[in-house]
């Protein structure tokens, strides 16, 4: 698909992409492309919000549960599985239709990141995290900076899995792990043509605090507890995401369950701004308010806007 045209809904957390999605990929004889970094995950489906296995039957969805919480998955890895999975779809005679709410994700489909297929050994990095428990974050920074100056002056000491890759990166190389970003080749080269779904700021802002009280009600604290007592940690990158992090810091008693819910609620306010933030910049883009357009009426003109191959 490198260098074809491709349809994607984008847009901040709770504006309605996912409903969106699904009514156009019915209407379009379509099939959807999740581009959403927390649903690639196996057993995390209160917290990332996963459409229901009964609509995936209706309309098929790719890149849902396709690792393990313990795997690490990467934009590199987003871009070869969604491009594979946009060719078969058309090969089917099919529409695929990208939707997420992850800006690093599309813009690595377009090219503008650099490929993430380092090399890892699984063997150094349990012995990093060994020295990180022995001799804590400001020595193995310290060993960073001695490694890779330029690197650690763009990571934070407590940052402990930015700075266990980059040491483990440099220990399996010789290299730092600046010279080896460097040395990458580029990735993707799709051309994507974007629908906004948004909605003021303030219904959002209602919508996320509703949600995040009906996952709290309905699973979310025994979906995380689910998953530590099966061995995942809460320092995994998949388990450090909002709502993730703070329940699990809820099972160890650092935190009251209304304190995760409201600190939930904050972080997936502020990251609904930063995705604005990305996404104003995305273009070509029509932007479409779902708070004042009926969904029929907002897909029907999707729709026709893509038999007629806009927007340009």
């Amino acid at each position: 698909m490198s260098g074809e045209a491709i349809y994607a809904i984008v847009g901040p957390t709770a504006a309605g992409k996912t409903r969106v999605a699904f009514e156009l990929a019915r209407m379009t004889d379509g099939e959807i492309i999740s581009a959403d970094s927390r649903q690639v995950y196996r057993y995390m489906d209160v917290g990332t919000d996963k459409i229901s296995q009964a609509d995936r039957r209706v309309v098929p969805h790719h890149l849902i549960d396709v690792a393990d919480p313990d795997e690490i998955f990467t934009a590199a890895d987003f871009v070869e599985r969604a491009a594979d999975a946009a060719r078969r779809i058309v090969l089917r005679g099919k529409t695929p239709i990208l939707a997420g709410g992850t800006p690093m994700y599309f813009k690595a489909l377009e090219g503008d990141m650099l490929s993430l297929a380092l090399p890892s050994d699984e063997a150094v990095r349990a012995e990093l995290r060994r020295e990180f428990e022995a001799k804590g974050s400001l020595s193995m920074h310290a060993e960073l900076a001695l490694a890779d100056p330029e690197l650690a002056s763009r990571v934070h000491p407590n940052d402990a899995y930015r700075v266990t890759r980059a040491l483990e990166l440099y220990r399996i190389s010789g290299k730092p792990p600046t010279a080896l970003y460097v040395e990458r080749d580029k990735i993707g080269g799709m051309k994507i043509k974007y629908f906004g779904v948004n909605a003021p700021r303030d219904i959002l802002y209602r919508k996320i605090e509703r949600r995040a009280a009906g996952q709290f009600e309905n699973g979310y604290p025994e979906e995380v507890e689910w998953l530590l007592e099966r061995g995942y940690s809460k320092d995994l990158p998949s388990m450090r995401g909002f709502g993730y992090r703070e329940l699990a810091l809820f099972h160890e008693g650092s935190m009251t369950l209304d304190e995760a819910l409201q600190s939930d609620i904050r972080a997936t306010k502020a990251f609904s701004r930063r995705q604005m933030t990305w996404f104003k910049q995305f273009s070509p883009i029509m932007w479409y308010d779902s708070s004042q357009t009926i969904l029929e009426d907002l897909v029907a003109d999707m729709a026709e806007k893509i038999s007629s191959g806009v927007p340009e």
